[in-house]
């Protein structure tokens, strides 16, 4: 293996971990995001923490569809 074929398959292996960080960071950021607003319906519809999610699902399809 030369030089330019390890400096190749060097910077291939960076690339791939600085995706698999990214895919990591945007998955944090989503689960903190739908942590929160589950909070904020919670905060505003209390009786939500009681239902199933079949029951959640029919009361929100009524009221946004």
């Amino acid at each position: 293996m030369t030089e330019e074929e390890r400096k190749l398959i060097q910077a291939k292996h960076r690339l791939e971990e600085a995706q698999a960080r990214d895919r990591v960071k945007e998955r944090k950021s989503r689960t903190r995001r739908l942590i929160q607003e589950g909070a904020l319906f919670e905060k505003y519809y209390p009786d939500a923490a009681k239902m199933s999610l079949e029951e959640l699902s029919e009361i929100l399809r009524e009221k946004f569809t």
